[in-house]
């Protein structure tokens, strides 16, 4: 376990704390809406804002956090403050950081962390605004970072209000010393609600030169309607002779010179000076504040794309409509073959279909169940009592006709398929989680009846789903058998069409089902324990094919190795490439891995030393998939890459939409400036063909060029390549 840094501005640090009031470890009320925020947007178990002390931590506003180890050294938030942006931990059991973290192999069971610095005006690191759950997560994206980034920047506001109110009740300074310079709208009256000082920011927001307040009554700072509860405010505090168990609303309405409003953060403060008492207020504007709040309340329910409630918020509902407890039914909707749809039309196209289906399933439901976007193509809707099998299969078949309905999408007609699975509570489940899945199986049974197909859960498509688990076992059976095969899908020079490479991809000769893809056993291969030992044989598979074209035809190709993150962690992956490079007689260069970001998280020194000996050795490492996540450009700088791989999703849209075709000028000019070859993924047109090579990119590979075939076709391809070449 590495222990977190003391920095070297530590005790003026502690003495920034001492002056936020932070050093009596209360909770601080006005956070708690920050956490709450973060907790349901990112639907987290856990957040808190966390403060650094000494030689500990505490919570100044949490919401679900149990009994934690508070000690400064195990802290992961002691680590957060020693960065300048947001520490994201995908999974602590890998980090080598945190493996070994009592709060990781303990009872807490972290796995996931992410959290941004809390900072003072000055600079100084108070704690951390931070996000925790038990389950790890490798989708944290960018923008998820941004929005963490925004909460805290709201946390760190409320925390500079703390400061100005601890400081109000210590002894007052002369205002220029106190407040003169300071960006947040400070306000001195006397109690004849006169203003006596003010600074630039008040004068500002308010849209008065600094001159203009001097004397004039405080509350032309505010509109007509909010003056009678002001009035009474300071009226009780003169008679009491101070603010003291007074109620002070947090929020105002402000006016400014022009007679525009706006939204004031409003806190009030008051001392004594000869025996008069005397009053601050803070009047921040905090219109645009407010407005990112409802923005990032609805980020956390609502799905952005639709306006329909989000995964989220569809299971807190079906949460809350059980615990009463009260019958509902939900049916998981799926669109058939929406990405060949989005693939031939354009995501412009599949955004409208989306919005459209998601206007049907509103309009339907009404005001009476909720209808819901899960992500991608997949809907939900949840109808309150409603028990009646037949009536919940009538329900169904009306969304499914109703998405049926032909969609105009730019002057053309687009037919959409869906499939529905129907679930019923209490009869089916007597839990939220439990009627979701229930749902979900009789969806998938419905998608393998046919498209356009409802189903209603039984008991025994859990009975199926065992049997698809059993599938896994399956895989034990096709290593053992030599079940797998090597398809090869060329890779060639856009400008000549000669062969310059191929990429091995795996395929599985099931004995029943045929040739299968990898999207059907590669998600179970990769969290089982047979990842090792399949990469071993596709590695040597591939290594002896190459030998054998380079010897027959093709003598400078080159061998695209996808591998599997295991392979970094188990076994000398070094000592087994260049044991299989001698064994069939191929030079360092001959050789091409494919990495995904998946396999190359930061800070793993493992993957990082093994991929620097193998390219000191000259084998070419590729970046899969680039531009798909957010790690890619960091993974550049890091890593010891011959080769970007850009994606095909890109290549698919970049004709059509401007932001692909950015992507694809930026990855090409940022390959050139890390002196690095591309090779584009997906070509599939003469017309991409001759864009990508306008563009200067120089290699490509897809459908426009070769299918992934098998061993024997590719050597057929080979031998018309050569031809072709000779009688050029």
């Amino acid at each position: 376990m590495k222990c977190p840094a003391i920095l070297p501005t530590e005790s003026e640090r502690l003495t920034a704390l001492s002056n936020h009031g932070l050093d009596n470890e209360s909770l601080i009320p006005n956070l708690d809406p920050v956490v709450q925020i973060a907790a349901r947007m990112f639907d987290m178990p856990v957040a808190a804002v966390n403060i650094i002390g000494n030689d500990h931590v505490f919570f100044v506003a949490h919401i679900g956090a149990g009994k934690f180890d508070m000690s400064r050294d195990v802290s992961f938030c002691a680590h957060t403050i020693n960065q300048s942006g947001v520490m994201v931990v995908p999974d602590a059991t890998l980090d080598e950081r945190f493996h070994d973290n009592p709060l990781v192999v303990g009872d807490i069971n972290l796995r996931f962390y992410a959290g941004v610095p809390l900072r003072s005006p000055e600079g100084l690191a108070l704690g951390a605004l931070c996000i925790v759950d038990n389950q790890p997560h490798t989708d944290f994206s960018a923008s998820d970072q941004l929005r963490l980034e925004e909460l805290a920047k709201m946390a760190s506001d409320r925390l500079e209000l703390r400061r100005i109110e601890v400081s109000g009740n210590k002894s007052r300074p002369n205002f220029e010393e106190y407040a003169g310079n300071s960006t947040t709208p400070v306000v001195w009256f006397d109690q004849t609600l006169c203003i006596t000082a003010w600074n630039n920011a008040a004068a500002q927001s308010h849209g008065y030169s600094l001159e203009e307040g001097i004397g004039k009554p405080v509350e032309q700072l505010m509109p007509e309607r909010s003056r009678p509860i002001f009035h009474e405010i300071i009226s009780q505090a003169i008679a009491a002779g101070s603010l003291d168990e007074l109620v002070i609303p947090t929020e105002i309405s402000g006016l400014r010179k022009d007679g525009s409003q706006f939204i004031l953060g409003f806190s009030l403060f008051s001392w004594k000076d000869a025996g008069r008492i005397k009053f601050e207020a803070v009047l921040k504007d905090i219109t645009e504040q407010r407005l990112e709040e409802i923005e990032l309340r609805q980020q956390a329910n609502i799905d952005p794309l639709t306006g329909l409630e989000n995964r989220a918020s569809f299971y807190r509902a079906i949460e809350s409509a059980m615990i009463t407890p009260s019958p509902i039914t939900v049916l998981m909707i799926d669109l058939d073959g929406f990405k060949d749809l989005n693939d031939t039309l354009g995501d412009a196209a599949g955004d409208s279909i989306i919005k459209e289906v998601s206007n049907r399933l509103l309009k339907m439901v009404d005001t009476v169940g909720i209808a819901a976007r899960l992500g991608g193509d997949e809907f939900a809707i949840m109808w309150p009592q409603m028990t009646n099998p037949g009536l919940a299969m009538q329900l169904a078949e009306a969304a499914v006709a109703t998405i049926a309905i032909p969609i105009v999408v730019d002057g053309q007609e687009v037919r959409v398929a869906a499939s529905c699975g129907i679930a019923i509570a209490p009869d089916q489940a007597q839990e939220a989680l439990e009627l979701i899945g229930n749902a979900d199986l009789a969806l998938f049974k419905a998608k393998s009846i046919g498209r356009g197909q409802v189903f209603l859960f039984v008991t025994a498509l859990r009975l199926e789903a065992v049997v698809r688990r059993l599938y896994a076992l399956e895989l034990h059976r096709a290593v053992d058998e030599g079940e797998f095969l090597l398809f090869y899908q060329p890779q060639v020079d856009l400008i000549t069409g000669e062969i310059t490479g191929a990429e091995a991809l795996l395929r599985w000769h099931h004995p029943e089902r045929g040739i299968l893809s990898p999207i059907a056993f590669l998600p179970a291969l990769e969290r089982g324990t047979l990842a090792v030992t399949v990469g071993s044989w596709v590695l040597d598979e591939a290594c002896a094919q190459a030998a054998y074209w380079r010897r027959n035809g093709c003598p400078n190709l080159r061998m695209g190795v996808n591998l599997f993150g295991a392979q970094f962690h188990v076994g000398n992956l070094v000592t087994e490439v260049i044991a299989a490079l001698k064994r069939h007689g191929l030079p360092p260069e001959a050789l091409e891995l494919e990495i995904t970001e998946n396999i190359a998280p930061d800070n793993d020194d493992v993957v990082l030393n093994c991929l620097h000996q193998l390219h000191d050795y000259g084998v070419g490492i590729a970046l899969d998939d680039f531009g798909t996540g957010y790690a890619s450009l960091s993974l550049l700088k890091t890593y010891p890459l011959t080769r970007i791989k850009i994606d095909q999703s890109f290549v698919h849209g970049m004709l059509e939409h401007e932001q692909d075709a950015s992507v694809i000028r930026a990855t090409l000019d940022i390959a050139r400036s890390f002196k690095l070859e591309t090779i584009a993924e997906g070509i599939e047109t003469e017309h991409q063909r001759s864009y990508l090579l306008e563009k200067e990119c120089m290699e490509g590979q897809g459908y426009l060029f070769g299918k992934p075939i098998p061993a024997a076709q590719f050597s057929a391809l080979i031998e018309s390549n050569k031809l072709l070449k000779e009688t050029a």
